[in-house]
């Protein structure tokens, strides 16, 4: 059984409400779902990922370890930059994403939780004679999300991942409780999730099973360099890239706001010419309320499903935008 994270100290903030599945360990809200999505939004707020795993990289040889091992270009990481890269199958299927910067010393990683335990050991198993020692630190370091145009401050000595939706710091974890104490509100997570939709950002486990590839969810470029070297996997991403497309792509859906109920993940989606017994062209990966667009979600549909086709979600309306071309 995969190792999950401690139990965070902000579950017991008032109106603290537990996440589900791999989310447990931390809070889904605390009470006002809409107002923690404005606060974000307006770039207030923390968002505990303390349940995120965190693998740390030390050694000389650590970023040209690591550039042999992802499919992003991280040779010559440049100290505070922040990347994502992905580890995949040897038939090219996505099995980790890594989400990294290094400070100069450590190349930092927070990866799905539970995840971490599995990608630590494969990790280990490609050392070899590299100058490279990896660690789990997990239980010493908790992902916390700070939104875009947040004016909390970066304690000194912490690592930070900055992008263009905010930073992820990794604190120590003895210092989580006081930090959101003194910069937030504490924000929760179907708050940073309803962004997330609506910024079209895949989430491993959620937007992947066992037969995606890059490809499908958009992460050619943001996680997989198509220009470096030899990597497990890499046939497969040159074969689709240069020969022919992915046979899934991700849209973006609005659902119809008159249902009460969200549809879950694995939701059929079919086409709303052939009505709710037609022919299933796809998945609901993610769908959640936004505080201005409503219902959302995303999902994943055959390739050649037409881009401007009306969608039914199991029994509800839907309207998608592309996130990868057909």
């Amino acid at each position: 059984m995969q190792r999950l994270s401690p139990s965070s100290p902000l579950l017991t903030l008032p109106g603290a409400v537990p996440g589900e599945g791999v989310d447990e360990g931390v809070a889904a809200h605390y009470g006002d779902l809409f107002r923690e999505q404005r606060s974000l939004a307006d770039g207030s707020g923390v968002v505990d990922l303390s349940h995120r795993g965190v693998l740390a990289v030390t050694g000389d040889d650590r970023l040209s370890w690591l550039h042999l091992l992802l499919t992003q270009h991280v040779s010559e990481l440049p100290a505070g930059h922040a990347t994502e890269a992905l580890i995949l199958s040897a038939n090219g299927h996505i099995e980790h994403a890594l989400y990294l910067v290094d400070d100069g010393s450590t190349t930092w990683a927070h990866v799905e939780p539970g995840s971490q335990e599995a990608l630590l050991a494969y990790l280990e198993s490609m050392k070899f004679f590299y100058r490279v020692e990896v660690a789990d630190r997990t239980a010493e370091f908790a992902v916390v999300h700070l939104p875009a145009g947040s004016l909390a401050p970066v304690p000194d000595g912490v690592a930070v991942r900055e992008t263009a939706h905010g930073r992820d710091l990794f604190l120590p974890r003895a210092d989580l409780e006081s930090y959101a104490a003194e910069h937030g509100p504490a924000v929760g997570l179907l708050a940073y999730e309803a962004l997330r939709v609506e910024q079209h950002r895949p989430r491993l486990g959620f937007e992947t099973d066992h037969r995606t590839i890059p490809h499908e969810l958009g992460w050619i470029g943001s996680a997989v360099h198509l220009q470096k070297g030899c990597y497990r996997g890499q046939e497969t991403v040159a074969r689709v890239q240069n020969l022919g497309k992915p046979p899934r792509r991700l849209v973006f859906l609005h659902l119809d706001g008159s249902e009460v109920h969200l549809p879950g993940h694995g939701a059929e989606v079919r086409l709303a010419a052939d009505g709710p017994e037609g022919r299933k062209i796809g998945f609901v990966t993610t769908s959640v309320r936004h505080h201005e667009l409503g219902p959302i979600a995303l999902a994943l549909v055959k390739r050649n499903v037409p881009a401007d086709a009306p969608l039914l979600v199991e029994t509800t309306a839907a309207a998608q935008e592309v996130v990868v071309e057909p």
